[in-house]
């Protein structure tokens, strides 16, 4: 079966979020060989690192928490679109209404229940850069008039510069969950099983998360 990883390696080296410091993962060792007969790490790391998902808490005061979204929300049908044009700076209504009409004859992009990934250049980048590609408020707007299930961006973040934090809102209060921090270099854009699995932490605005494509062909879903 033809899997694909998307998901960020934590490590103390990876990228963060505008490079911060807070933001970067801690490794301690807590016991050793030296010490006994067990070798155990503690992991300090903020609940954005890597490949995570945003909940409606963290942009909407008083919206639901972690416990928002049950694990079946998580599996779904998925597309992935290749946005790596060196002109495209930001994912606009336009740009998603291209591809629409592109793939509407081999497949429904936006068809209900399915989540969305989004590939840029950022997908090939290793270190934090300031200048991401991001989701254009407009096309926030378009995707939230669908019944996707999530969106999803190979960035640390779904948006940039935006004060009013407008994509985020505009997916959240919509029901659609935001994964951030993915890795699509490998992947061909397409039609996808995507198999989200986020830690289950009570009552957070964010779960990271281990994340996986498989064509459907794999699967005998075709």
């Amino acid at each position: 079966m033809k899997i694909y990883d998307i998901s960020m390696e934590i490590s103390p080296e990876m990228a963060v979020y505008k490079d911060r410091d807070e933001k970067r993962p801690v490794f301690e060792t807590l016991r050793d060989f030296g010490q006994g007969s067990v070798y155990e790490t503690r992991l300090q790391f903020d609940l954005h690192t890597g490949t995570h998902i945003d909940m409606p808490l963290h942009m909407i005061e008083g919206s639901p928490d972690s416990a928002f979204w049950h694990a079946g929300r998580f599996f779904s049908r998925c597309t992935v679109l290749d946005f790596l044009s060196p002109e495209i700076d930001a994912v606009k209504a336009q740009d998603l209404e291209a591809k629409e009409k592109a793939l509407t004859p081999l497949f429904d992009p936006f068809a209900a229940g399915r989540s969305v990934l989004l590939k840029t250049r950022n997908s090939f980048q290793q270190v934090f850069d300031f200048s991401f590609v991001y989701l254009h408020q407009s096309g926030a707007a378009y995707l939230a008039g669908r019944d996707l299930a999530g969106v999803g961006i190979d960035a640390l973040g779904i948006e940039r510069d935006q004060p009013g934090h407008e994509t985020h809102k505009a997916l959240l209060k919509a029901g659609i969950w935001i994964l951030e921090g993915l890795r699509l270099a490998e992947v061909p854009e397409g039609d996808y099983i995507l198999v989200l699995m986020p830690l289950k932490v009570k009552g957070v605005e964010a779960l990271p998360a281990r994340a996986v494509l498989i064509p459907p062909t794999s699967m005998n879903l075709a």
